[in-house]
């Protein structure tokens, strides 16, 4: 995989204190306490326990330790195991958990020790389809001698190896449950985890939570943040569901007063139009039901806007924030050859815009200056994590770099992103000026 975006140069930071836990935030009340300040929780410092001579040796790398420690690295066991869900007992959600790295390894202190993050999955797709991210992103940390926060996986009710919800009444394909309550079954789901793995001590605290979502998981995210402020560092959207879309009206519509055949692009006929829209509303309205069970029903109401509202991340400020969206090219070729069979030029022209427009105003959710994108998955459709494993975890890498060097990194790494945007832009067909206008700033 190819990365459309250059990386800057780091700056070298003094050593501060680890990310700690903070008491749960109060949902919907006013607290005059002033949120603890923003800590750091990266340290780049080499391995200095070799641990068991016994182990695996993992290839040499350049610009890695010396071989005579790094021989002796192995990547992480996962546990994959199912838990029931306080107030949700007999269904079990399975997990895949990764431990953080632990302090013996290290030689010195963990500071990711006290976060987790975690991996939120579309409708399509189960925590199946991160394994090779999860993979890639752990065997570049250890390879270059980097401590890394423990990692969760986990198929919602409905998905993959779990148990359907058991407040689900009808047999799915159903609209059994909302994303309201996939968002308080994710949080009662991390607290558990975090009293079981991260911190037995202290079972009423909060881990620091960094999420990496696609497709739906990105509105969950959004969702969690705003109903639990205070507890997420960091996100990263992979081409986000549009909350506020039926997705049928994204396409022009024939029958509708007015409309003009002679607007539709190349050989386009009026009858691939209607053909496109009902493939859409058949598949992808929010009144079609799924076999999770997940409605979606209310999601545009949830979320009716893109762009907010803002959210509050942990320590008061607002979380640093990843946005990508799918490869152009990709995602046409895709559609076209997949079930709904879009013909490309429909794609290029009308849902691909939107879709960026989309993933531009998200970058508006958080604070001024912790957003960078939309970044452009090369190669990658809808389900990046699938088509671009290696992509994932180096923009995870690059996320938690940001969280420890600060607003730096970003403000010098926005101009230059501009600009590749505004060219990879107008490879698509937009207008220089118009890109210019949809990314903001002079370049």
């Amino acid at each position: 995989m190819v990365h459309l975006f250059h990386r800057s140069r780091n700056h070298p930071k003094e050593p501060e204190p680890a990310l700690t836990p903070v008491p749960e935030k109060p949902v919907q009340e006013d607290s005059d306490s002033a949120s603890s300040p923003e800590q750091l929780i990266h340290d780049a410092a080499r391995r200095s326990n070799p641990g068991n001579p016994g182990t695996p040796m993992l290839a040499d790398m350049p610009g890695s330790m010396p071989a005579s420690e790094e021989q002796f690295m192995v990547l992480p066991e996962p546990e994959v195991s199912a838990l029931s869900l306080d107030g949700k007992h007999g269904a079990k959600i399975r997990y895949t958990y990764y431990p953080a790295a632990p302090a013996s390894s290290l030689g010195h202190n963990n500071r990711f020790s006290q976060t987790l993050i975690v991996f939120l999955n579309g409708l399509m797709l189960p925590r199946s389809s991160w394994d090779a991210s999860i993979s890639a992103f752990l065997e570049k940390r250890i390879k270059a001698g980097l401590p890394y926060p423990a990692l969760l996986s986990y198929d919602r009710y409905g998905q993959g190896d779990s148990d359907r919800d058991p407040g689900d009444v009808d047999p799915p394909p159903c609209h059994g449950h909302d994303i309201m309550s996939a968002v308080r079954d994710l949080r009662q789901f991390t607290l558990q985890i975090w009293k079981e793995h991260l911190q037995k001590s202290s079972p009423t605290q909060s881990p620091c939570l960094v999420f990496v979502c696609n497709s739906i998981g990105c509105a969950i995210a959004r969702l969690f943040t705003q109903t639990y402020p205070g507890t997420v560092v960091g996100m990263m959207f992979l081409d986000s569901i549009m909350a506020n879309s039926d997705y049928t009206s994204i396409w022009p519509d024939p029958d509708a007063p007015g409309f003009d055949p002679q607007t539709l692009p190349g050989d386009v006929t009026v009858e691939q139009v209607r053909e496109t829209r009902e493939r859409y509303r058949s598949m992808f309205h929010p009144d079609v039901p799924n076999m999770e069970g997940l409605s979606r029903r209310n999601l545009a109401t949830l979320l009716p806007d893109a762009d907010g509202p803002k959210l509050e991340g942990w320590g008061g400020s607002g979380p640093y924030l990843t946005v990508v969206g799918h490869d152009w090219e990709t995602f046409a070729e895709q559609s076209y050859l997949g079930s709904v069979h879009t013909p490309k030029v429909l794609t290029m022209t009308y849902a691909n815009p939107t879709w960026q427009a989309y993933n531009s105003a998200l970058t508006k959710i958080t604070d001024e200056g912790r957003a960078i994108g939309p970044l452009i998955a090369i190669n990658c459709g809808h389900f990046i994590q699938k088509d671009g494993p290696k992509f994932v975890s180096d923009e995870l890498t690059s996320l938690l770099d940001r969280v420890v060097n600060r607003v730096e990194q970003v403000s010098e790494r926005t101009p230059e992103l501009r600009r590749e945007m505004v060219r990879h832009s107008t490879d698509y067909g937009f207008q220089k000026q118009t890109a210019i206008e949809s990314y903001g700033g002079d370049i």
